[in-house]
């Protein structure tokens, strides 16, 4: 099928990378001209580990990018991948996303087409911004709609493992209107269908959404819960992994995201539990889980800046941020646990230096007037305390670079740090 996949960022990327290695014919589209030519050069414009491998074997053959929608009206699909950001108040900005339906609907207006064109939301939109959308492609379409259709399909994509996600997922959602919208993205998905064990959950297109809003916000609620339990054990003395993992035995329960720690962070846990509390709120529902569920999850940092107060007093003090990404395996920060600690060590008047083995230059944007070291061990040379905010594996290595700290004391917000004679060391939750 010959596929448009509107909007490069993490999940625009990763979709037409992995449709055209199913074998479609994609045309990415970005405003970005910068973003279009990494793409046509092979390359991701972020890091996704696996992304620039199927980029540099499609692109020129099955997969190219543009900033053009003259010749969106020639493919079967188009995919509608823009970000939705947070306003300030938790709900999303549909804008960006509005703007491109619109464009979409212009571009398809009177176009010469074999059937019908499929318009699929791929971005996260609260249900009740669906109509916004489509209101957006018919205003764009005019009196030129009337063989288009409209679908959602949600991701569920991790930053990190994003390609493998996507080439063995554990469901696939369509939200569809009409047979013939469901049978194309049957079509479009059928190679990855009959090659993985994912099943296929076939509704209408509000509701797939909200499947992945409800998803999302479980996982960090039931992440959240494991930190409050966690937050528990550790002031009874007890071991929080020990306890979780027996938990985990439970096949009601499982054993996936129940690792305590400084919290949840990235693109996609915070926007969308906040877009659906504010959405609930409009609706008029206050939801008091997913309330707390953020409150314990905001306050995980102080707690462990907390620990790290109680061993040294930091102000005027070198003190060592290890991890700046949200999570290992991405270059990504946004609403990485990195911030609020380096927040909460700059407001104590420690001298700030951080060390990630990818997001530095991305979180230089955010902090330009700290330190950041080129490895973990020149973070940590002469430093009175070290904080832990990404469990990267290399740091599970670290042993005699402690021994250079001024002060070996270390608050490990990740489980990752290993115990030892001659070091202070603090877990969060344990």
């Amino acid at each position: 099928m010959n596929v448009n996949v509107v909007g490069s960022g993490y999940v625009g990327t990763t979709l037409a990378a992995c449709l055209a290695d199913l074998g479609h014919e994609v045309t990415a589209i970005d405003i970005d001209q910068s973003v279009v030519d990494a793409i046509n050069a092979g390359h991701a414009p972020l890091h996704e580990p696996g992304l620039d491998k199927l980029l540099a074997e499609h692109v020129g053959e099955r997969l190219h990018a543009t900033t053009s929608y003259d010749d969106l009206s020639e493919a079967d699909v188009t995919f509608l991948a823009i970000g939705t950001p947070s306003e300030a108040d938790g709900s999303i900005d549909v804008g960006p996303l509005s703007a491109a339906a619109e464009m979409v609907g212009e571009a398809l207006a009177g176009a010469d087409r074999n059937g019908e064109h499929l318009v699929v939301v791929k971005s996260t939109i609260t249900p009740p911004g669906l109509a916004e959308i489509r209101d957006a492609l018919v205003a764009g379409l005019g009196d030129g709609g009337g063989d288009v259709g409209f679908a959602t399909n949600p991701e569920f994509l991790r930053e990190g493992t994003a390609v493998s996600d996507f080439q063995d997922p554990d469901k696939i959602v369509f939200g569809t209107e009409s047979d013939t919208a469901l049978a194309t993205l049957e079509e479009l998905y059928a190679p990855l269908i009959e090659t993985s064990d994912s099943l296929v959950v076939r509704t209408d297109p509000a509701t797939a959404m909200m499947i992945k809003y409800a998803n999302n916000a479980f996982l960090a609620t039931k992440i959240s819960l494991a930190n409050d339990l966690g937050n528990i054990c550790k002031e009874f003395g007890l071991d929080a992994y020990e306890v979780m993992e027996a938990v985990g035995l439970d096949d009601r329960i499982g054993e996936q995201f129940l690792r305590s720690g400084v919290g949840w962070g990235g693109s996609c846990f915070p926007k969308d539990v906040a877009a659906l509390i504010a959405a609930a709120r409009e609706a008029g529902y206050e939801p008091p889980l997913l309330n707390a569920a953020v409150e314990v999850n905001d306050r995980q940092p102080e707690r462990l800046l907390a620990l790290l107060d109680a061993h040294v007093d930091v102000a005027g003090e070198r003190v060592a941020v290890l991890g700046l990404a949200f999570k290992p395996g991405t270059d990504d920060v946004r609403n990485s646990r990195a911030i609020p600690l380096i927040e909460g060590l700059q407001a104590r008047g420690a001298e700030v230096v951080g060390y990630d083995p990818v997001a530095t230059e991305t979180m230089r944007e955010r902090f330009p007037d700290i330190e950041y070291a080129d490895s973990a061990a020149d973070a940590l040379a002469g430093a009175s305390g070290a904080v832990v905010a990404t469990d990267w594996d290399e740091f599970a290595a670290l042993d005699e670079e402690f021994d250079a700290m001024a002060e070996a004391v270390v608050v490990d917000g990740r489980r990752i740090i290993k115990r030892r004679a001659g070091i202070t060391y603090e877990g969060l939750t344990w």
